[in-house]
């Protein structure tokens, strides 16, 4: 057989199987955080909140990876970090 031919297949396949799991890791959902809830959190990835000018109370996001190395995402309310200056 042609070994081009063989290392441009195999080069294929690979890109193919990266492209598959990007598209995995995509669709990840987040869930929504309730008093009680178990986190798996090895490693945090990102925090974000929504924009807000004055202190008071937001929705914010964690996305992070579990301990089987999978990202997930958090949803939660916390203080706006405008609060951080006020008592």
């Amino acid at each position: 057989m042609n070994t081009k031919a063989i290392y441009a297949a195999c080069l294929f396949a690979a890109l193919n199987v990266c492209t598959l799991s990007a598209r995995a890791e995509s669709t990840v959902q987040p869930h929504t955080y309730s008093y009680g809830t178990h986190l798996d959190v090895r490693k945090v990835l990102s925090l974000s909140e929504d924009p807000q000018p004055a202190c008071g109370v937001v929705n914010a996001r964690m996305t992070y990876l579990d301990s089987a190395g999978h990202e997930q995402e958090l949803d939660y309310r916390k203080f706006s970090d405008n609060c951080s200056n006020q008592n």
